[in-house]
C-alpha cells in the first residue's frame, strides 16, 4: 500500500488547523459548562 508523503507546508497546515479544531471543541465544552452553570444557579 503507498502512503502519501506530506511537505513541510502541509504538515504545518493541518497541524495548524487540528490546533484550531482543538481549540474550538474546548471553547464549546466551556461555553456549555459554563451555560449549564447559569441555568442551575438561577433554579
Amino acid at each position: 500500500m503507498e502512503t502519501v508523503k506530506l511537505t513541510e507546508k502541509q504538515k504545518k497546515a493541518r497541524r495548524g488547523r487540528n490546533i484550531a479544531l482543538g481549540l474550538l471543541l474546548f471553547g464549546l465544552v466551556v461555553l456549555f459548562y459554563v451555560i449549564t452553570m447559569v441555568k442551575f444557579g438561577s433554579a
